[in-house]
């Protein structure tokens, strides 16, 4: 937590983040341009589908997958229905990109799907707090991201073909080690307004780590009690 609490100050410090950021996953100055950045990637020209987190610092992310024509789905706010996905298709919009990929209109209007219903993953967008260059990655804490990526992992969903993207602002790239458990993923490529920096050492789970998941995490996310019965 002291680490997280250090990028937020330092980013708050900066003036990069909105100042009601700590506890998030910050929304920050130059997220155009680093979407802009991913755009420029092949994996990104060659993806039809792309998954992407529902915060705000990504909202031109999906915005831009709905405008080249990718199959985008977006996380239930904690996992919380069976269908832990909504899927936005951009052939079948009645509304502007910019306005559907909004979290709350995304939640309002969108359709949810299980992971049965789903199509492979060509690229993973992650929200993040902190990233280093080796690809270690911290969340807010809460732990989601990792469950759905095992999830999908353990689907069948995200492959080795999968490219695992998290776009940030350069202060969140940092030179400290980020502990890693078993359950955690690392990213392929950060995204900065500046540069795409290619990370090594590609650390990904098997799929979900049922020793690492509580009682009461199962009981609060339907699509891991499913799938454990």
């Amino acid at each position: 937590m002291a680490l997280r609490e250090t990028v937020w100050r330092r980013l708050v410090d900066a003036r990069v983040v909105p100042p009601d950021s700590y506890g998030k996953i910050p929304s920050f100055d130059g997220a155009d341009a680093a979407t802009e950045r991913l755009a420029e990637l092949a994996a990104w020209r060659t993806a039809s589908t792309v998954k992407a987190n529902p915060d705000n610092a990504q909202l031109s992310v999906r915005v831009r997958a709905l405008e080249d024509g990718k199959l985008l789905y977006m996380a239930v706010p904690k996992m919380a229905t069976l269908e832990p996905f909504f899927l936005l298709d951009p052939t079948a919009l009645s509304v502007s990109a910019t306005e559907v990929a909004d979290k709350k209109s995304t939640a309002q209007t969108a359709q949810r799907v299980g992971v049965d219903a789903m199509r492979p993953i060509d690229i993973v967008v992650c929200g993040s707090v902190a990233v280093n260059r080796s690809g270690a990655r911290l969340g807010k804490g809460a732990g989601y991201s990792d469950l759905e990526v095992a999830l999908l992992i353990e689907a069948g969903l995200v492959t080795d073909e999968t490219v695992i993207v998290a776009p940030v602002h350069r202060l969140q790239v940092i030179g400290d080690e980020i502990p890693e458990t078993r359950h955690d993923f690392s990213v392929d490529v950060i995204l900065t307004p500046d540069e795409a920096i290619e990370c090594g050492n590609r650390r990904r789970p098997d799929g979900l780590v049922w020793a690492d998941l509580t009682a009461d995490k199962i009981a609060a996310i339907p699509a891991l009690r499913a799938r454990q019965r």
